[in-house]
């Protein structure tokens, strides 16, 4: 077997003595050959297996001969957005254009359509009318039923219906390729594939679909969206290989989407083999002049120690792509690929991140999910750590162990995100020890996202007093080493379930703090999360109950301006909301308030012409006063809460 890159042109199928390609696969991003891109995965997975698979990364959706550079394949065209839906990919939350790419070559952006996968299948089938077209990654994977869809903000279709595609591999899609391969090698055709686990398809008829739960129709959703909440956690509850149903949603009398249970979890085993592979572990050289891809750089020197997750955050898309049950590598497979890296010519000594979605979770929740299943409708933290929860962080701090006395290794970081709460069921602490004493550069970033209860709820976090206990052992546990190490918090502004009343909460905690963050995220709608369809709906879908969803753009700017409210800039953003959710008594010169008034005015909310201007925003910040907005340092901010 040659141990090169795949094929990307004719002269290199023809260098590997190739006619025709068994498979093409059409990405939306450039070609890196290494484990962190789906792309890599499944194309080394089938060549493993005996497939010649080529590869077309970002074609020209404009020229049909783009699709055509390396024939047509003998079993099928597998298409994928990218490693981002390309949405998300392309725009911002405000939905502007963003400036890069760090998927493409140089970070020029451009280079893929807006809703990739659908644009490329529609290209290949302007060319090749009965080519079987497979799609998956997280694009297909999450808009594999109807959806809402926040860029043109309304409900669409199954993206199986819209792509003109056939089969949809959602989740990870190791299985059910190998299985779609192997039976359209068979001669089976693509239309009869309606048996493998972790698939979706399209039919005319159910005669043959059976053990089917129905979803309400495409049509009545549009009518009512009540009805998509009713589909959506209809959906949630069947994400379990385990326990999961098939599901029908229907379009007309003549037209279904079909998706079937999803597919198994790896075994450890699997998953080994799957990180074996030989990649190259690097893009291709043929981007080598554009400078790269600039993606690149946050995973090379990472080690995947795992996938799924069991936090089940709602405005997460995981449970619906990877599933709520950890699979993960043995310590074998991560140190051996440790090793390679540490020959790489430009490793500096230091391992960037051993994790998955969620650093430390190394095993299924508890012991009932292997084998059984995730609980359909309770959740392994939330609203509070379940009592079967097996919070165990041994196998974690064996490993990060076995991997920091490697030769020529300087540190070892936990870059990809811990979960505080899971830490603090761990009764030993061992772990939150071995956390501050080794694996911290200086900064940890937790996401506590929000300081409301309320909110708190809607997003599936634990409540605010869990995060305040962890920033106390966690400042405790530093103390003790004798370090100076900060916490970084990451929060979210306009989530649903947050007014201005939320954002205010979540101000004046950072007010307390000392804190103002350099960056927030404003809620960002993607699809199939429960958050979104709280957004586009207006209800919990767990709870049926009607939720509050700021959509208001200059709504949203407060909100966000409210956790940066010492930034000169929000200045008029931060007074207008303070006003109108009637809390004046956070404008003054008193040590709670948030903003002065400005010329040094008090707010004389009575009838004095200092309090009719004031309140009209005419006033301007005198230059001491504009002195008085810096931010300070994360070092200062921790230093106070350390003293607290």
């Amino acid at each position: 077997m040659i141990h090169d890159f795949l094929p990307i042109s004719r002269t290199d199928m023809k260098i590997r003595g190739w006619k025709q390609c068994d498979f093409i696969y059409v990405n939306g991003d450039a070609y890196v050959d290494h484990p962190s891109f789906g792309h890599a995965i499944i194309s080394r997975l089938l060549e493993a297996h005996g497939y010649k698979v080529g590869i077309i990364a970002q074609p020209d959706w404009k020229d049909p001969k783009s699709i055509q550079i390396l024939g047509e394949p003998k079993l099928g065209f597998l298409v994928s957005g990218g490693n981002m839906d390309s949405m998300v990919n392309h725009y911002s939350v405000s939905k502007k254009r963003r400036k890069q790419d760090s998927y493409t070559p140089g970070g020029i952006m451009g280079k893929r359509p807006d809703y990739a996968t659908t644009v490329y299948c529609n290209l290949i089938r302007s060319v090749y009318k009965k080519a079987p077209i497979i799609i998956g990654g997280i694009e297909a994977s999450l808009r594999r039923f109807a959806h809402y869809d926040y860029w043109s903000d309304r409900l669409k279709h199954s993206i199986l219906i819209d792509s003109q595609a056939d089969l949809i591999s959602y989740g990870m899609g190791e299985k059910s390729i190998i299985e779609i391969a192997d039976a359209l090698k068979s001669g089976i055709d693509i239309k009869d594939i309606t048996f493998i686990d972790g698939t979706v398809f399209k039919t005319t008829s159910l005669d043959s679909v059976y053990d089917a739960t129905t979803l309400p129709s495409y049509e009545s959703m549009k009518k009512d969206r009540m009805e998509y909440a009713k589909s959506y956690f209809v959906q949630y509850n069947n994400t379990d290989p385990y326990l999961g149903k098939r599901l029908v949603e229907p379009y007309n009398e003549h037209l279904y989407v079909v998706q079937n249970p999803p597919s198994k979890p790896l075994t450890m085993d699997e998953m080994d083999e799957v990180y074996a592979l030989p990649y190259m572990r690097n893009y291709h050289p043929s981007y080598e002049e554009l400078g790269g891809v600039p993606a690149i750089r946050e995973i090379k020197f990472s080690l995947i120690s795992n996938r799924g997750c069991f936090g089940a955050c709602s405005f997460c898309a995981l449970t619906f792509h990877q599933g709520r049950i950890i699979q993960a590598r043995s310590h074998d497979s991560l140190i051996e690929e440790a090793k390679w890296l540490i020959e790489e010519p430009d490793f500096k000594g230091y391992i960037h991140d051993v994790g998955g979605p969620t650093a430390d979770f190394r095993s299924p929740a508890c012991e009932k999910q292997i084998g059984k299943g995730a609980c359909p409708n309770k959740q392994c933290l939330f609203p509070e750590p379940c009592k079967n929860l097996r919070a165990d962080h041994t196998d974690y701090i064996q490993l990060l162990r076995k991997l920091r006395n490697l030769p020529k290794v300087k540190k070892v970081f936990i870059r990809s995100g811990i979960r505080f709460d899971y830490v603090l069921a761990d009764k030993g602490g061992k772990f939150l020890k071995e956390l501050c004493e080794f694996h911290v550069s200086g900064q940890l970033k937790v996401a506590p996202e929000h300081v409301a209860d309320n909110v708190l709820t809607k997003m599936g976090k634990p409540q605010n007093k869990i995060y305040r206990q962890f920033v106390k052992e966690y400042n405790e546990m530093n103390g003790r080493l004798g370090k100076k190490q900060y916490l970084v918090p990451y929060l979210m502004s306009s989530h649903p379930g947050s007014g201005l009343k939320e954002a205010i909460e979540l101000a004046e905690y950072l007010r307390d703090l000392g804190y103002m963050p350099e960056q927030v995220q404003d809620f960002y709608p993607t699809p199939s999360t429960i958050s979104t369809c709280m957004y586009y709906t207006g209800y919990d879908p767990r709870t049926m109950e009607k939720v509050y969803v700021p959509t208001n753009p200059h709504e949203k700017a407060m909100q966000r301006a409210l956790i940066q409210y010492r930034n000169p800039k929000n200045y008029d953003l931060v007074l207008e909301a303070l006003l109108k959710a009637g809390r004046p008594d956070l404008i003054g010169f008193e040590k709670k308030c948030l903003i002065r008034p400005r010329n040094g005015a008090k707010p004389g909310f009575t009838n004095s012409k200092e309090g009719k201007m004031y309140k009209s925003g005419t006033y301007s910040d005198t230059p001491a006063e504009k002195r008085t907005h810096k931010k300070k340092t994360i070092r200062n901010v921790h230093k106070k809460s350390v003293k607290k």
